[in-house]
């Protein structure tokens, strides 16, 4: 019988051991990353790993190669993209990027409605007296995200949030110059930090999570971002 199907599949043009070889594709490429970034239902509970699927690509290639470079500071990131080239990461970040989204459900908050009431203002308003503008006036106005470098904010718990604003307000995660968050992340307080994290994680999702192709209004200040590689716009 094996016979017969080898020899059905030679008259083919088919190499009966073509169909055993293992296949190198991207998607098989990506699987150590899913590891800790799962491709659904990314439990961020307890930990600090974001979901990836469906940010904008722009912005995860920007991310790796701030880790390349250290701007961001994470061993085991650091010590995976530190020899891959920029086509390579702009290839990982395409492909991310055009996976379906997977959030974690919103959670009810647990802090005061006076801290939620000062996350909302500065979420949508700013603050102009300490020149902080509204986190919407970038991320969107679903605060998705914005194509192509602006990540979405919503489906993350307030700890994760907490801590990217602590690191860039002190200084432990960096941009490329202008580093517009780490500007923004200067002037919030502490109690600015627990006030935006908690709305942002309280926020029901969308019925569209994928990023907007345009912001509100043009972006209250520059933000810089690395250049993508062979020249692509």
């Amino acid at each position: 019988m094996f016979a017969r199907a080898g020899l059905a599949l030679l008259l083919l043009g088919i190499s009966p051991h073509a169909l055993a070889e293992p296949q190198d594709t991207l998607a098989q490429r990506m699987a150590p990353c899913l590891v800790c970034h799962a491709d659904a239902d990314t439990d961020l509970s307890a930990d600090y790993v974001p979901p990836l699927h469906g940010k904008p690509a722009g912005y995860l290639y920007n991310q790796l190669l701030h880790y390349r470079a250290h701007r961001r500071n994470n061993p085991v990131m650091t010590a995976m993209v530190r020899n891959l080239s920029d086509d390579y990461l702009w290839a990982m970040a395409t492909y991310l990027s055009e996976q379906a989204m997977s959030f974690e459900k919103s959670r009810t908050s647990t802090v005061g409605a006076d801290v939620l009431a000062l996350g909302e203002t500065l979420v949508t308003q700013g603050d102009p007296a300490k020149d902080i503008p509204a986190c919407q006036s970038c991320h969107g106005p679903r605060l998705t995200g914005v194509l192509p470098n602006t990540p979405g904010l919503v489906g993350l718990p307030s700890h994760y949030l907490a801590a990217q604003l602590g690191a860039w307000r002190q200084g432990t995660r960096q941009a490329a110059a202008p580093d517009c968050m780490r500007s923004i992340a200067k002037r919030l307080s502490p109690q600015d930090i627990e006030a935006v994290s908690n709305w942002l994680a309280s926020r029901p999702l969308p019925a569209d999570p994928t990023p907007t192709t345009e912001a509100l209004s043009d972006p209250p200040m520059d933000c810089g971002s690395v250049s993508l590689p062979g020249g692509r716009p």
